[in-house]
């Protein structure tokens, strides 16, 4: 099975609001235009100025929308979290995606530092005024440095082959045992002399049966790497294996290569325990398990041939679709809609077959359990065929809006001030700079820390000219410095990778362009994805 995903959108670290009650206390929410230098000059108080009177703190500036970037008025309310996976191929019917997770839903005393997997850059620049600032981000030119994700993990690491991590679901001890119970019993009817010990030969071919499952599964990973798409991982699980590709194939003509490697792997290994049974005694244990791995091979392949997502089948539709019509949408919606029909097909006919007989037992045979089986199976199937042609359509939805998410038009202006600026004067310079973020600089003008503003909301005005700026906020790491070109899947990835409410957004030159709020990018993903695909 071929199954696309895409990257999700981050998780905000610290649980803290980004909404806050309209008044004089804190700059706006929502992202703003950036006219002129991305900070505005920290400007030092006069005598008498640095103790206001709590009067004298003037509304936030009301700023001027700029034609790239949403404004508040037209931002949609926040919504629930939804998260994604990454683009997953596997030789079961289970569904490898899922929703993406929404950034910046914030609330107190949550670790800001949490690491997720990242996903694979999908990068879009736009072009935009320059932006120069008088304060200095404090790292090297270029992209700032992000943190090593944590390994994706997802049961027990059996190895690395190409340097993918495989591991192994604890639901795949279930259905071997499953499997050894079930083969065990066919060899009691086939080999009654073994005995007990037939309970060995069948976990034998459940072990045997899912290495070649793994063997699909390699089949896509290498033809993924030479493709240059990551690979996150490779997974053994109940009802087969999962390979998550993080990265979608650039062309239908790849895509179809990616997908057709799993079932054609499956075949040849059909064929080859096909070829090693023929020398073989047919009523001896060798005989009995390169049958059984024959006939389990030749099922998994034309299973995953079946032209419906979220199988290999339904990625093979879907790139002959892409190939003619030129768009991976249209692509995406035939193969997610022939796969619903096939789940509903799975649903009916798979019992009718059984009872038929079609399938190799006898119609007369069958009792009531049995149907029940039957029946409880399909149902399994078709749930599984169904989820993920509908996961397939929201992955593809999705990733048609991931470039309109770009830092620069997302971005806060800044106002620098210094750590012992008090708050009602930190918030008169914003406002009278028209800033909605404020950075805390040393003396030399380099960035220490970004001033939080759900921190601010919760000092009462009255409090505010006694209140530092160092005291509410949150001290910059590595990966809290995020670069303005950054748009798409590789701003999703540099947020998710470290958690928090805001951002430092800098040049490439490594001046600072202005701050980023984790819930100013989920309210534009939340509305791009309310956007009617064309």
């Amino acid at each position: 099975m071929d199954v696309s995903g895409g990257s999700g959108q981050p998780r905000s670290g610290n649980d803290e609001p980004a909404e806050h009650p309209a008044g004089p206390t804190a700059p706006a929410t929502g992202p703003t235009d950036h006219p002129g230098p991305g900070p505005a000059r920290p400007q030092p108080p006069t005598p008498g100025q640095d103790r206001p009177e709590p009067s004298a703190t003037p509304a936030p500036a009301q700023d001027t929308p700029h034609p790239d970037r949403p404004t508040a008025d037209d931002e949609p309310a926040r919504q629930p979290e939804t998260g994604t996976r990454p683009v997953t191929t596997g030789t079961d019917d289970t569904p490898g995606t899922g929703t993406p997770t929404a950034p910046g839903d914030s609330t107190p005393q949550a670790d800001p530092h949490h690491q997720a997997p990242r996903p694979a850059p999908h990068a879009e620049h736009t072009d935009h005024a320059e932006h120069r600032s008088l304060a200095h981000s404090g790292i090297a030119k270029g992209a700032p440095p992000r943190p090593r994700p944590k390994e994706p993990g997802g049961g027990i690491l059996m190895g690395r082959p190409f340097g993918v991590p495989v591991y192994v679901a604890p639901s795949w001890f279930l259905v071997a045992a499953l499997i050894t119970w079930v083969f065990g019993g066919q060899l009691d009817r086939v080999l009654p002399e073994l005995g007990a010990a037939r309970y060995l030969v069948s976990l034998f071919f459940a072990v045997a049966f899912y290495a070649s499952v793994l063997v699909h599964e390699l089949a896509h990973t290498v033809a993924a790497i030479r493709f240059k798409l990551p690979v996150r991982r490779i997974q053994l699980q109940f009802f087969g294996g999962v390979s998550e590709i993080e990265k979608e194939a650039e062309t239908p003509g790849r895509e179809f290569v990616l997908a057709f490697v799993g079932p054609l792997l499956s075949l040849v290994l059909a064929g080859l325990f096909y070829l090693a049974m023929k020398p073989v005694e047919p009523g001896t244990v060798p005989g009995v398990l390169l049958a059984g791995l024959m006939v389990s091979n030749l099922i998994v392949a034309i299973f995953n041939l079946l032209p419906g997502l979220p199988l290999d089948g339904g990625r093979m539709l879907r790139a002959v679709v892409w190939k003619l019509s030129g768009k991976p949408m249209t692509g995406t919606v035939a193969a997610a809609w022939v796969g619903r029909a096939l789940a509903v097909s799975v649903l009916i006919g798979l019992p009718l077959l059984n009872q038929s007989g079609a399938l190799g037992g006898s119609g007369e045979d069958t009792g009531g359990m049995d149907t029940v089986t039957d029946a409880l199976l399909a149902a399994i199937l078709a749930a599984i065929i169904w989820t993920g042609a509908g996961n397939s359509l929201r992955m593809a939805r999705l990733r048609e809006h991931l470039p309109e998410l770009r830092a620069r038009t997302l971005t806060r202006r800044a106002v620098p001030v210094e750590t012992d600026t008090p708050l009602s004067e930190a918030l008169r310079r914003a406002n009278a700079a028209g800033a909605r973020a404020l950075v805390v600089v040393d003396a030399d003008g380099h960035p220490l820390s970004l001033v939080r503003e759900a921190a601010i909301v919760g000092v009462p005005e009255h409090r505010r000219p006694w209140v530092a700026v160092s005291g509410l906020a949150q001290d910059l790491t590595d990966g809290m410095r995020v670069s303005a070109e950054l748009s798409g899947e590789e701003l999703l990835d540099t947020l998710r990778a470290t958690p928090a409410t805001e951002y430092l957004v800098v040049e490439e030159s490594g001046e600072i362009y202005g701050v980023l709020s984790a819930a100013d990018v989920e309210r534009a993903f939340v509305k791009a994805m309310a956007r009617p695909t064309p």
